[in-house]
């Protein structure tokens, strides 16, 4: 089933990073089409552990029966609250793959895709939530669209963008792809097909607060991994990858310059495993040209 819902990326890689104990209890933070959890069971021994996560209830198809796994049908945001439920004292080890799955691409009526014109502008991760791409798109003020587009797409006209949507939404309210399209068609830069991609990307971050979400699982590791665990994330986006990368270096999601007071910086729980980070083969991006952009970064709890 995972090979049609998702491939999983750097498999073998992050396995192996891993240094996986097989009597160990380890969180997948990001269960998916389930092709990262299969492997670490694999590895475990009948007393190991896994508790594996993730929002989208269509990744519960995926579920294998095996009663070392336990799953989450919640984000990753709430990884301390819920080992603790299930009488976690600690973890040997997290994963997290960042990335979009490929059967939310793939499904039109999720408005993930720009390929699907007359799904609706929805690309909620978690189904459950209100936030859409449609309400943004027709409540977000200006200059908060500006930013979004600029911050989390690149975005290189973002406030003529921004300032476009505006004066269409006022004349009828955007609600699917294609309307979306044709309301900001005159003001699209480059190849279309690039530029549509970096808009709804940072459409998508917003809506499912990607970057807070990541921020906030990745402060709870210092507490919830025992000395020696490891973090394993992959992630496809150049301001995930500085989050986890000064996480990993400082202990914290922000560039540490040192302590205004004190002159030096706060003492770093963990130890940085991969000095740069792991990218795919090129014989796995012939296979899967989705991984192409994914960047693998492993740390250690001192």
């Amino acid at each position: 089933m995972e090979q049609a819902y998702h491939i999983p990326v750097l498999a073998s890689e992050l396995v192996e990073a891993l240094h996986i104990k097989p009597n160990g209890v380890y969180a997948d933070c990001t269960f998916g089409g389930g092709g990262h959890s299969r492997l670490l069971l694999n590895e475990l021994s009948q007393t190991g552990r896994l508790l594996a996560f993730d929002q989208d209830e269509d990744a519960r198809q995926n579920l294998p029966e095996d009663e070392r796994l336990t799953f989450v049908p919640h984000n990753f945001r709430y990884l301390k609250k819920f080992v603790r439920l299930h009488k976690i004292e600690q973890l040997d080890g997290v994963i997290a793959d960042l990335g979009v799955s490929s059967h939310q691409f793939d499904e039109a009526e999720r408005g993930f895709s720009t390929r699907f014109n007359e799904s609706l502008m929805d690309m909620r991760m978690d189904q459950r939530q209100e936030l859409t791409a449609a309400s943004i798109l027709n409540t977000y003020s200006e200059p908060e669209l500006h930013k979004m587009f600029e911050q989390y797409g690149e975005v290189t006209n973002a406030k003529t963008l921004a300032k476009t949507i505006v004066e269409q939404r006022n004349l009828a309210p955007i609600s699917t792809v294609n309307s979306f399209k044709n309301a900001v068609s005159p003001v699209v830069k480059g190849n279309p097909n690039k530029y549509f991609a970096q808009v709804f990307q940072a459409l998508r971050i917003t809506v499912n607060d990607e970057m807070g979400a990541l921020r906030e699982m990745l402060q709870q590791l210092p507490s919830l991994l025992k000395p020696g665990g490891r973090i394993a994330i992959i992630t496809f986006h150049s301001i995930e990858d500085r989050i986890v990368k000064n996480f990993f270096r400082y202990g914290t999601p922000e560039e540490v310059s040192g302590d205004s007071l004190y002159g030096i910086r706060p003492e770093n729980p963990f130890l940085v495993i991969t000095k740069k980070p792991v990218s795919p083969s090129e014989a796995e991006i012939k296979t899967n040209p989705r991984s192409r952009s994914a960047r693998l970064r492993v740390a250690e709890k001192k």
